[in-house]
């Protein structure tokens, strides 16, 4: 059996502190009426070159995804419409609908101009290139 990683993967630490934010978040929205409809669900791993998210968006198209990036956070949001089934009742009810908002914070700054996103049969892919980790020497002057 082989393990779905290799050695040189990084893994992100858990934090339940996160966890309960967005928790918190999430009742606060309840009880005042600003509730999301469903929420995606959403991978993020890392290449060598970038971060990719793969986000579940079925039902959607492409004009009612929004991305957004600033800094080292990434948000997308969007809206399922309501289906307009005629009926007189319904018997039982899983799927989402209505907007949704996810953010990620990345371990670091990415390259904002070059993010590309895809979305093909209702999976959205977005590549955040990392940013270049730069170097520099500072010397010190003398007073």
């Amino acid at each position: 059996m082989r393990p779905c990683y290799h050695a040189g993967m990084v893994f992100a630490r858990w934090d339940p502190l996160q966890n309960l934010l967005v928790l918190n978040e999430r009742l606060h929205d309840l009880v005042h009426g600003e509730g999301h409809g469903w929420v995606p669900p959403v991978d993020i791993y890392e290449t060598q070159e970038a971060y990719i998210l793969t986000a579940e968006l079925p039902g959607l198209d492409r004009e009612s995804i929004r991305i957004d990036a600033s800094g080292s956070r990434l948000t997308i949001s969007g809206e399922r419409p309501y289906p307009s089934v005629c009926c007189e009742q319904y018997h039982n009810v899983e799927r989402g609908f209505g907007g949704f908002s996810r953010s990620f914070e990345l371990p670091q700054t990415f390259d904002v101009d070059g993010i590309e996103a895809r979305f093909q049969d209702g999976v959205l892919t977005v590549t955040v290139p990392k940013s270049p980790s730069r170097q520099r020497r500072i010397n010190v002057q003398t007073a």
